[in-house]
């Protein structure tokens, strides 16, 4: 470090006392203000043009939009322009351009810093940019990237019989990183893309998802260890090692994995059906995961259950991708009731309800016998959905059996009793 300072010293000195450096300090302050007030020029123009309306969608916009973010740019860039310019003009004049070479790069270092504060939203990006970007671009403007990369190439780590550089640790923690968060990042989007595929069945398209996502970081991995420098036939032996471990200590999550996919296959469950499992979870399916499927209940609870269970154990699914079910709604009519006119009043009432379907059968009214109190009755009928949550078809139709019955007169009995007093009555 003292031996850099000292010759960063005498660099200075030298430059302190050369016309020539002088006349390059000029260009670059010269620059600078010129690329000052151009970009302020541009800027104000290139809003206006690029500036979609309000509310504006699509592509054309979405690209302005996206194009708008990187105008604080503009002032680096054209700074480094105009002294690159300037800095023909001196090499030709003086056949010299280390002080306006120098200004170069620190240009470019404004510009690295101005992208990484003001235009990187993503904060996994930021943070590269930060612990990574900046660095580099503040040791090229210094001129010590080349003797840092040669420092880092040399020192060299041995473990046994591998041995690797810290540059090569370096290279690799910046393309993985780079490499898995464009894979997440191009997982995200093919996966909303798929789900708009609305002709493809929910488990086709849960599939599809699942089968992108492995495709992109399999070769994400394999290109990452090729940039590492790994070869890939020297982790055979340690692959069989890891599958032999995954043969007997995860033996669970890989019976969950290929279920989940025999899920996926079949289609005999998928996201939104309402389901419940033979140990009496039951609950609408919210997302299904590589090891297992999210239930969420009426109350606002959620289960994860295992995908094996969906395999093992006995499964009732109430949904079934729009399947209909069955329910009952009983009621009471008073013995004074001509219960031959019950049957096509209350009929009429339920079907007229709109989620009540016709097929696979319409409304049935049926008695089904005669009770203490009254004669008891009870009306069947199919809908799309489950009875509860959201949707509450049996209190529906309940209400609209009791205005049916009330615009017709006829009476809804309550229980009556006979009390007998034997002897004198009380006082």
């Amino acid at each position: 470090m003292l031996g850099y300072g000292t010759q960063a010293m005498d660099l200075a000195l030298g430059w302190l006392t050369s016309p020539a450096a002088w006349s390059q300090f000029a260009l670059l302050v010269v620059a600078y203000v010129l690329a000052i007030y151009v970009s302020r020029r541009l800027t104000r123009t290139l809003s206006g043009v690029l500036t979609p309306e309000e509310g504006a969608a699509g592509l054309v916009a979405t690209t302005r939009r996206f194009v708008l973010q990187f105008l604080p740019l503009l002032m680096p860039l054209l700074a480094y322009a105009f002294t690159a310019v300037g800095e023909q003009v001196v090499r030709s004049l003086f056949d010299s351009g280390a002080v306006i070479a120098f200004g170069k790069r620190i240009f470019l270092f404004l510009a690295a810093r101005i992208l990484v504060k003001q235009i990187v939203t993503d904060s996994f990006l930021k943070l590269l940019g930060k612990f990574i970007l900046i660095p580099i671009a503040a040791l090229y403007a210094l001129g010590l990237l080349d003797t840092a990369t040669v420092a880092l190439t040399e020192f060299r780590i041995n473990i046994g019989n591998i041995s690797f550089s810290i540059m090569s640790l370096v290279r690799g923690v910046i393309a993985g990183s780079l490499l898995f968060w464009l894979g997440r990042w191009s997982n995200d989007q093919s996966a909303s893309m798929i789900g708009k595929q609305e002709e493809l069945r929910p488990a086709t398209r849960q599939l599809a998802v699942k089968a992108v996502e492995i495709v992109i970081f399999g070769a994400a991995f394999l290109l990452l260890m090729n940039i590492m420098g790994i070869n890939l036939a020297s982790l055979a032996v340690l692959g069989g090692a890891i599958g032999v471990g995954l043969g007997f200590g995860l033996q669970k999550i890989a019976s969950n994995f290929i279920s989940g996919v025999i899920l996926l296959l079949e289609g005999q469950a998928t996201v939104g059906d309402f389901v419940e499992l033979d140990g009496g979870e039951a609950g609408t399916i919210v997302k299904m995961t590589a090891r297992a499927i999210i239930l969420e209940t009426y109350d606002g609870r959620w289960i994860v259950v295992p995908n094996e269970d969906f395999i093992v154990t006995r499964v009732v699914n109430y949904s079934d991708q729009g399947s209909a079910n069955r329910y009952e709604a009983a009621f009471s009519v008073s013995y004074n009731t001509d219960i031959n006119t019950v049957p096509a009043i209350v009929e009429a009432a339920v079907q007229s309800h709109p989620d009540v379907l016709l097929k696979p059968y319409p409304a049935d009214c049926e008695l089904r016998g005669f009770g203490d109190s009254g004669i008891d009755f009870s009306v069947e009928f199919w809908v799309n959905g489950i009875d509860d949550g959201r949707h509450k078809y049996t209190s529906d139709v309940l209400f609209r059996i009791w205005n049916a019955l009330k615009d017709n007169d006829i009476e809804i009995p309550y229980p009556h009793r006979v009390i007998e007093f034997k002897g004198e009555m009380p006082k």
